[in-house]
C-alpha cells in the first residue's frame, strides 16, 4: 500500500477549491489531468455528496465523495480496476493568516489485483513526481478559474 503526502499553498479558498474538485460536468479534465472527461460518470450527487466513476487512460476508480465538512473532502474508493481496500483521497483546507489557504492532500493506494499492485509500487517511488505535478497543475488551474471569473461577470 502506498500512501503519498502532498501540501501545497493556494491563494483559493477552501470554497473554491472544494467548488472545482466537486464540479463533475464537462471540462473537468482541465482541472484534473487524472479525469478524461470520455471516462466520467456521476451515479447520484446531493448537496454534499456524490458517487462518480472517473479515470484517464486503462485506470478508473468510483469514488464516494463527502464534502460535508467546509474544511476536508473525502473521496472514498468503493471500486476500481485497480485499487481496492482503503484506497482514496483526502483534501484538507487550512485557512492562513495571511488569506491563502494550505491544502494537504493525502492519496492512499492499495492495489486489489497485479496490475494495481504494480502501479502502487510505482506511485510510491518515481510516479509520486507524476502525482505532484498533478496536483500542482490543479491547484494553478483552480486559482485560474477563480481569477478569471469576476471578468465573466462584467
Amino acid at each position: 500500500m502506498s500512501t503519498i503526502h502532498f501540501k501545497q499553498a493556494t491563494t483559493a479558498t477552501s470554497e473554491q477549491y472544494i467548488a472545482g474538485l466537486t464540479d463533475f460536468g464537462p471540462g473537468r479534465a482541465k482541472l484534473f489531468g487524472n479525469s478524461a472527461d470520455e471516462q466520467l460518470k456521476v451515479h447520484s450527487e446531493s448537496a454534499h455528496h456524490a458517487d462518480v466513476t472517473e479515470g484517464s487512460g486503462s485506470v478508473w476508480e468510483r469514488l464516494d465523495y463527502d464534502w460535508s465538512d467546509p474544511h476536508r473532502v473525502v473521496a472514498r474508493t468503493t471500486d476500481s480496476n485497480a485499487w481496492g481496500g482503503q484506497s482514496g483521497h483526502t483534501y484538507t483546507f487550512t485557512r492562513r493568516p495571511d488569506g491563502t489557504t494550505d491544502i494537504d492532500y493525502v492519496v492512499v493506494r492499495e492495489g486489489k489485483n497485479l496490475k494495481g499492485r504494480f502501479l502502487g509500487v510505482v506511485l510510491g517511488t518515481v510516479g509520486k513526481r507524476v502525482l505532484a505535478k498533478a496536483f500542482a497543475n490543479s491547484v494553478k488551474a483552480i486559482e485560474a478559474r477563480n481569477a478569471a471569473a469576476p471578468a465573466a461577470r462584467i
